[in-house]
C-alpha cells in the first residue's frame, strides 16, 4: 500500500469553521461545523447558513461544478443563478437530501 498521501476529498475529514459555530446538518443528520457566513444571498442563503454544515457545503460545492460543467452554465449569468439556485435547493432541503445513514462518500482517485 503505497504511503503517499493524495488529496483527500471533502467528505473524508470534518470540515471546521473559524468561528466555531456548531449547526445540526440537515445533510449529516448530525451536529457538526457550520459555515462562518451565509454562502449565498437572501432567506436561501439564511437557511443554508442555520442548517447546512461546512462539510455538507463542501459536498454541495463538488454538486454545483459537475452542474455548471453538465449544463455549460455561466455562473454570473441569471438562468445558470437560477438553476443553480434550484438543484442546490433541492441538494440541501429536497426529498432524498438527508444521507442514508452510514453513507461512506466513494473515494476519490
Amino acid at each position: 500500500m503505497s504511503m503517499c498521501g493524495g488529496p483527500t476529498g471533502p467528505s473524508d475529514t470534518t470540515v471546521t469553521n473559524a468561528s466555531g459555530r456548531k449547526v445540526f446538518c440537515v445533510k449529516f443528520q448530525k451536529e457538526l461545523p457550520g459555515l462562518d457566513t451565509p454562502p449565498w444571498p437572501g432567506e436561501v442563503g439564511q437557511r443554508i447558513f442555520e442548517k447546512v454544515s461546512a462539510q455538507a457545503w463542501k459536498l454541495w460545492e463538488e454538486r454545483q461544478k459537475m452542474i455548471l460543467n453538465e449544463y455549460r452554465l455561466m455562473p454570473w449569468q441569471k438562468e445558470g443563478q437560477e438553476l443553480i439556485l434550484k438543484h442546490m435547493e433541492d441538494f440541501f432541503f429536497g426529498e432524498s437530501a438527508a444521507l442514508p445513514p452510514g453513507y461512506v462518500p466513494p473515494q476519490s482517485k
